[in-house]
């Protein structure tokens, strides 16, 4: 079988293969207790911290799905990975906590905190299916970025595909026609291919097949060697990821000149801006699909800011540093990072659009084919390359996730029910239970249908253990009942019922009331017409003059349109599904029906007499996210202020061992938590508010300084996008 590759773009693949299983199988040697596998020896410091943070918090979907969301919001779109920008600044703060818990997995601080064994296995389980979550999101984007790379040409398309290209480019002449000019069938019939959304790209690689292969790689050097293999190839991977971010650019930038004339990278700036409608170069929402609004943003840095630090991962990139300053300074520095990587990601992906954005529909393939088509005629192994530098990205965060929920599961769940066994025999239920991990990863990537839609998932389903994480962390009066509370009606109300209710009772996804959408509406904007909007207009004209005298007569004909015309663009924005997270489609019997799960917060409010029908799209995904964010706090604090305080002496070892700085050398830090042990307020001058149940401390100067710096980077990374917009213009 054809695959669109070249057998030197196969040698560079393999060549690269071998490296990282070789540094997995070197790794291995290391291992001689369960601290060397699941922490690499708590031995790192700043450089390999790092690229540790940056590699796990950089999966294969941070460029493809900050490309796809780019593709259909504009520069908007780059909110999909920049959403974490407004937390980082408290990566300085919070990162030293993590190496202060001296725990082994972050299950170790639920149990110690709450003195229950149950709360930390609840905990395994949900942060097990949050990295498989993370997992799932790495294959699909990487799956689908390689099927782009490796395309069908026209003629060797079967007739089953060629009848959905041909519904695909129907579908593309609906999303570009003006609203206004659409008749009433032709808006039914929009409706109908949006549900569907029929292909535009057919490739020879099987999505299936590709997952389990990078699975299997993942899966032996990742097992094999433990934390230290992951951040050695985390170091070699991050070089890459920052290589690829940067190697595309001056590809594009030629195939611009090539197409539309020109010479260097301003006169292929000037084009892209000469090209593009002014809505794709707006920060905050665009027209033809505004989900990343301001209010919509603001909602997602609060539950960014939530969801964040209780991420299982996040103890384990941190807390294998040597000490304090190392876990803090490569947490931020490497998130800094990923935060000016996904600006170029984004501005990349505007640029590939001036050239590709006829010839895509599946947004999620726009970084594949732009790559594909890019560095293919060059030659040279270059695609070879870039696939490359896309394992890298996922692998770097596999293997972490992996290493992380095995040793959660090993140390959490297989421990206290099998005892008393080596070292040895711990550290290979871990391998094992890492393994089941990434196939059960690989799994998720199949039941969702683009990357956004698992994005949304992996961001939301922490809501569960957030506030429990937070409140016990600072306040002293959050207890065992009010952690329960709250973990259990968050995991029934936004998760488990969401799921079962649709698979006990079918007949829901198609009850009437429950395919409830938002209204088709048009997004009408003022602009000065570019080169796109000329040639969209001439194409909207020459639909109408195809039309029937009857129609029309009922169709008012576009006018023409000339560059820097101002004019008015008004944009369908399709109904979509209030209730189901993935939307309403047609099943096999040809009806319309629900599928994902059940939004019940937004089912409540719209009992309750909220017309969310005549809400947007983002305004209904904004309420329910600061429902989800907001409410289990809510009912922790209610709960735990009705109920029994835990034990003192429990909660004074715990606040005193948080208080007490992490030293380097293991006796003297010992002696340090012994000493705050026998006098637990041994630091009591330091707290914010003195002789209450809050743990809030004063900051020191490292702190101070730190937090001020980490904050004027968090702007400078949107001045930084700002200034590459108007580059140009």
């Amino acid at each position: 079988m054809q695959s669109g590759l070249s057998g030197l773009d196969f040698t560079v693949i393999g060549v690269y293969f071998a490296v990282i299983i070789g540094i997995g199988i070197w790794s291995a040697r290391r291992i001689k207790n369960q601290e060397d596998y699941f922490l690499a020896g708590r031995r790192f410091g700043k450089f390999i911290q790092t690229f540790a943070c940056f590699g796990a918090g950089t999966n294969v979907e941070s460029p493809v799905g900050v490309a796809t969301t780019t593709f259909t919001n504009g520069a908007a779109g780059i909110w999909s990975s920049l959403v974490y920008l407004f937390v980082t600044p408290l990566y300085w703060l919070i990162a030293p906590w993590m190496r202060r818990l001296r725990v082994l997995t972050m299950a170790d601080y639920f149990e110690e905190r709450y003195g229950s064994r149950a709360i930390a296995g609840l905990y395994t389980v949900v942060a097990a299916v949050v990295m498989m979550a993370h997992l799932s999101v790495g294959f699909s984007a990487a799956s689908k970025t390689v099927m782009a790379m490796a395309p069908k040409s026209q003629a060797e398309l079967t007739a089953a595909e060629r009848a959905e290209l041909a519904r695909a480019d129907e579908l593309r002449q609906l999303q570009n026609t003006d609203c206004s000019a659409l008749s009433a069938q032709q808006r039914i019939r929009f409706t109908q291919l949006e549900r569907e959304a029929p292909r535009r790209l057919f490739s020879h690689v099987n999505q299936h097949l590709l997952i389990w292969i990078i699975c299997a790689v993942v899966m032996i050097y990742g097992i094999a060697g433990g934390l230290t293999a992951a951040a050695l190839t985390d170091t070699v991977q991050g070089l890459c990821i920052i290589f690829m971010s940067l190697m595309l650019f001056p590809f594009c930038w030629a195939k611009i000149n090539g197409v539309y004339g020109g010479s260097g990278m301003m006169d292929a700036l000037q084009t892209m801006h000469a090209r593009l409608p002014e809505s794709f170069f707006e920060i905050l929402g665009s027209p033809t699909l505004p989900d990343f609004t301001w209010y919509y943003i603001v909602a997602l840095s609060l539950l960014a800011v939530s969801n964040t630090p209780p991420q299982a991962h996040f103890l384990t990139s941190n807390a294998s540093a040597r000490n304090e300053y190392a876990s803090r300074f490569g947490a931020t520095t490497g998130s800094y990072i990923k935060r000016f990587c996904a600006v170029l990601w984004g501005f990349f992906a505007l640029g590939a659009i001036v050239v590709f954005y006829d010839k895509i529909h599946d947004p999620d393939m726009l970084w594949g084919y732009a790559s594909y088509h890019l560095l293919g005629p060059i030659g040279m192994g270059l695609v070879g390359l870039m696939i490359a530098c896309l394992m890298a990205a996922l692998m770097s965060t596999a293997s972490m996730l992996m290493l992380t929920s095995s040793a959660l599961l090993t140390k959490n769940v297989y421990r206290p029910l099998f005892p008393h066994h080596s070292e040895r025999h711990y550290v290979l239920v871990g391998r094992l239970l890492g393994g089941v991990v990434i196939v059960a990863g690989a799994l998720v990537a199949t039941q969702f249908d683009t990357i956004l839609q698992l994005l949304k998932f992996m961001w939301e389903i922490n809501v569960m253990i957030a506030a429990t994480w937070w409140l016990g962390m600072k306040w002293r009066r959050a207890n065992r009942a009010g952690a329960w509370s709250s973990m259990a009606v968050a995991a029934i109300f936004f998760f488990l019922l969401p799921v079962l209710l649709p698979i006990c009772r079918p007949a829901l996804r198609c009850q009437g009331y429950l395919l409830k959408s938002t209204q088709v509406r048009s997004n009408t904007r003022t602009y000065h017409a570019h080169a796109m909007d000329v040639e969209q207009r001439q194409k909207e004209i020459a639909g109408w003059e195809a039309l029937t005298p009857e129609q029309k007569r009922r169709t008012p004909k576009p006018l023409p349109l000339t560059v820097g015309e101002k004019f008015k663009k008004s944009v369908p924005v399709p109904a979509k599904s209030i209730f189901w997270t993935q939307g309403i489609k047609l099943n096999d019997q040809g009806t319309c029906a629900g599928t994902g799960m059940l939004n019940l917060e937004l089912v409540a409010l719209d009992l309750l007499g909220f017309p969310l029908e005549k809400n947007t799209y983002a305004l209904n995904e904004t309420v329910r996210i600061l429902i989800r964010t907001i409410l289990p706090f809510l009912i922790l604090i209610g709960v735990s202020l009705l109920t029994r305080p835990e034990d003192r002496r429990r909660l004074d070892r715990f606040f005193a061992k948080m208080k007490t700085e992490v030293r380097e050398d293991r006796a003297a830090d010992q002696r340090e938590l012994d000493l705050s042990y026998a006098q637990p307020d041994r630091f009591d001058h330091r707290k914010l508010f003195p002789k209450t149940q809050w743990e809030f401390h004063k900051w020191n100067r490292v702190d101070t300084v730190g937090f001020i710096l980490s904050s004027l980077i968090a702007f400078s990374v949107l001045g930084f996008l700002k200034l590459l917009l108007l580059i140009g213009s």
